[in-house]
């Protein structure tokens, strides 16, 4: 791992707040109904459990780990299923959180794939957004942040699987 350091890009309180935002905006939109939460391992996690936390329509939860980047920081456009769901999603209003979304290959091939399960509805929720990366059109429906096309973690995401527990979402900047 090359010599780095981490600035904070957005502060805990600052991504406490949003989560807080989005989960009572998803509450509205789901008012009268179940919200199916599909959790994109592992980078997710931490984003939809305080997400889901937040949210006062019913809530169920799967995950599934989907890799397209093997041990490059560039996404390959390849997707692989590392682990499916655990249900069927069929009739159900599912809503897909994931952590960041970036060139969008990954996400769109999910997405397609999950829509083919025939859910009532498909939604996508991501933390960090960062649109100047996008090669493929991805409709984001619940966004945390549009953020620069830096290197970020924290809030679940990693570099070389450290920093994932960070409270608050950082850049990393090589010395």
């Amino acid at each position: 791992m090359e010599k780095h350091h981490v600035d904070e890009l957005i502060s805990e309180q600052d991504v406490d707040k949003r989560i807080q935002e989005i989960g009572e905006q998803i509450s509205k939109d789901y008012v009268g109904k179940e919200v199916h939460l599909v959790c994109v391992l592992k980078g997710g996690t931490f984003f939809m459990c305080e997400l889901a936390k937040r949210i006062t329509v019913p809530v169920s939860l799967d995950f599934m780990s989907v890799s397209s980047y093997g041990g490059d920081t560039k996404s390959s456009g390849i997707v692989k299923i590392i682990k499916d769901l655990d249900e069927s999603i069929k009739g159900k209003d599912v809503l897909v959180v994931e952590d960041i979304v970036d060139s969008g290959r990954t996400l769109s091939y999910l997405l397609e794939m999950l829509n083919d399960r025939k859910p009532n509805s498909l939604r996508l929720c991501t933390l960090l957004d960062k649109p100047e990366r996008r090669v493929v059109d991805v409709n984001v429906d619940y966004t945390g942040f549009a953020i620069p096309d830096e290197f970020v973690v924290g809030y679940g995401l990693d570099y070389d699987q450290k920093y994932r527990n960070l409270p608050y979402i950082g850049v990393v900047k090589f010395d």
